[in-house]
């Protein structure tokens, strides 16, 4: 099924995962998106991220899986001039460049955004960095969780600060980029000129801290580990322990949600307590509140307790190991395989009215796999 993005043509000069991302939506929406890669490093460097149980012999790692199916792969040393010079050709007849260097690199390669446009005045420039443009730092996700506030928050109350299990600061900026370079997209085809957009990763970070955030620069409360309660609402995010060992969390955000929480589970006597009247008073008396609705939860097997929950509009779901994920019909859904074997998973989710997803998307590529079929573009 051809996309919305079937003329457009996407250089990819990233690596790991932001930049890839932005690189897989494209394709997904039609788009040929052509990874540029680095033969002396032996490309992406996330082919390398392999788990114990991985073959060794192919380059393409199931982390590389996550952000690069769609795409077609050439091997060009950049620092070469003959291999620069394909690149340069490849951008004249491209509309859009991805590249995540850190700052300088890319001036010191010559394809940065002012090299480029010389080339192609309509190219549009998507760049992302650790901290910014003038910056010099690389950027880590880990270590931007840990600078931008995530990791102190997030955590048991005592106990380890924790990052999040996946790279979410690069899902993140990705997101950011995907944003800028569609802007830059309407600018094109509003005034006809190409442009550079630039995002970091930390301000992605600090953008994405939202009521954490207002909640300290309005009401100068500083937020601490919670564990998965929140800290404007109760009960949410609290966790029940149910009969057969199975946990529920739940997400009453209204009154109405709460008194029918407590009917379901047989609490109706403390709807009127003064304590757990309105949600601040629920925010104030948490600790008290989750110890009735856990001594009632643990009483209850967690099939009968989501039924009744769901029957009653009481927001709630069962805890999921990644497989019982895969294992419901919308996550399969999102899976790109071939036969029956998997190859990646969809990055754009969105229902557009006027195209239909795309149904398939070529596994992602092997290093250097589509050479031929790249320099011929520019015969």
């Amino acid at each position: 099924m051809e996309g919305i993005f079937k003329e457009l043509r996407v250089l990819e000069l990233a690596n790991v995962l932001a930049g890839p991302s932005v690189g897989q939506f494209f394709a997904e929406l039609g788009a040929e998106v052509i990874k540029i890669e680095n033969p002396k490093s032996c490309g992406d460097v996330t082919r390398s991220w392999k788990l114990k149980n991985e073959e060794n012999e192919s380059s393409v790692s199931a982390y590389f899986s996550s952000a690069n199916c769609g795409k077609k792969s050439i091997a060009l040393d950049l620092s070469n001039q003959e291999d620069l010079s394909v690149f340069y050709e490849l951008v004249k007849i491209s509309d859009v460049v991805i590249a995540s260097y850190k700052s300088g690199d890319a001036q010191k390669l010559k394809v940065d955004f002012e090299s480029l446009k010389f080339l192609n005045p309509k190219i549009i420039y998507g760049q992302i960095t650790g901290y910014g443009e003038h910056d010099k730092r690389v950027g880590y996700d880990a270590i931007i969780q840990a600078e931008s506030g995530f990791m102190k928050m997030n955590g048991e109350p005592g106990g380890k600060s924790l990052k999040m299990p996946v790279a979410l600061v690069d899902v993140l900026a990705a997101h950011q980029l995907k944003e800028a370079i569609l802007l830059a997209y309407i600018n094109l085809l509003k005034n006809g000129v190409g442009s550079k957009v630039s995002i970091s990763l930390f301000e992605s970070a600090v953008s994405a801290l939202v009521n954490q955030a207002t909640n300290y620069l309005v009401a100068k409360h500083i937020p601490t580990k919670m564990g998965t309660e929140h800290p404007n609402i109760a009960p949410y995010g609290t966790v029940l322990r149910t009969k057969n060992q199975k946990e529920i969390i739940l997400a009453v955000g209204t009154d109405k949600q709460f008194r029918n929480l407590c009917k379901v589970l047989g609490l109706g006597n403390i709807v009127h307590d003064q304590r757990f009247k309105s949600n601040s008073e629920r925010v104030q008396n948490r600790e008290i509140l989750n110890q009735y609705l856990l001594e009632k939860a643990e009483n209850i097997l967690a099939e009968e307790l989501i039924h009744q929950l769901n029957s009653a509009n009481v927001p709630a779901g069962v805890l999921k190991s990644i497989d019982e994920v895969f294992e419901t019909k919308e996550a399969s859904e999102m899976i790109f395989q071939e036969g029956e074997t998997p190859h990646g998973l969809r990055h754009f989710v969105g229902e557009i009215q006027f195209m239909e997803k795309i149904s398939h998307l070529p596994p992602p590529p092997e290093l250097d796999a589509n050479r031929a079929e790249i320099l011929s573009l520019l015969r």
